[in-house]
């Protein structure tokens, strides 16, 4: 399904985000959360609902001030959902859900068309809301074709903060209007092109994400090899 509006000259760069998007996140994650499960028995606790109670304690954990490291936010808001659901939580567990997050694979169809993309001569920036040495693990299974990493570390800011987002324009020394911005989340990556107004591109894999009420993007594509196609179509 594609909803397109006029995207506009030619960008230099295509910004994407990274997990759910490139990476295989939703997959991992369920598989992080199921083997931390595994270490504390018969709890009679889904994966499900472990993550339901991380998600809510991330986000609100990403929004504080001063800013928190990723590993940092996982490391609370996990330890704070398993209270919540009467699991004991131990050290090692953030350990492995950081670790398992850095492994994640990416889709099928990535590296394919990330390696088109250059081809076609834009450069590649992965914005993310985690650490440099936990995203180090999935950007190295890129094919090697992104130019530029910037992340929540770096901006000292979590996406949908403005703030991240200019700090990868001052890093690209380009403008909102030199990028198009890639992603697959609503509540972070559509709040924020709402908010500043940058092209933007939704991959809507499917998953239970609901696009904003007050926002449409400028295309919707199912996969990722649907943007060489569109781009050709568009001249660029």
């Amino acid at each position: 399904m594609t909803f397109l509006a006029n995207l506009g000259a030619r960008p230099e760069w295509l910004t994407f985000d990274c997990y759910g998007t490139l990476i295989q996140w939703d997959e991992g994650l369920i598989a992080a959360v199921e083997a931390i499960l595994r270490t504390k028995g018969r709890s009679g606790v889904s994966a499900q609902q472990l993550i339901s109670a991380y998600d809510h304690y991330e986000h609100a954990l990403e929004a504080q001030r001063p800013h928190r490291s990723f590993r940092d936010v996982a490391g609370r808001a996990l330890g704070l959902a398993m209270r919540d659901l009467g699991l004991d939580y131990q050290g090692g567990d953030m350990q492995t859900l950081t670790t398992r997050i850095s492994a994640m694979p990416p889709f099928p169809e990535v590296v394919p068309t990330l390696a088109q993309l250059k081809r076609m001569g834009f450069k590649l920036c992965v914005v993310s809301n985690t650490d440099d040495d936990i995203i180090a693990g999935n950007v190295a299974q890129l094919g090697g074709h992104i130019d530029a990493v910037v992340t929540a570390q770096q901006a000292q800011a979590y996406k949908p903060s403005t703030q991240i987002f200019e700090h990868v324009y001052r890093q690209l020394g380009i403008t909102a209007s030199g990028v198009v911005h890639i992603c697959a989340s609503p509540h972070l990556d559509l709040v924020a092109a709402r908010e500043i107004g940058f092209r933007c591109i939704w991959i809507d894999r499917a998953t239970t994400r609901m696009p904003l009420p007050d926002y449409t993007p400028d295309a919707i594509f199912q996969r990722l090899d649907r943007l060489p196609v569109l781009f050709k179509q568009l001249g660029w």
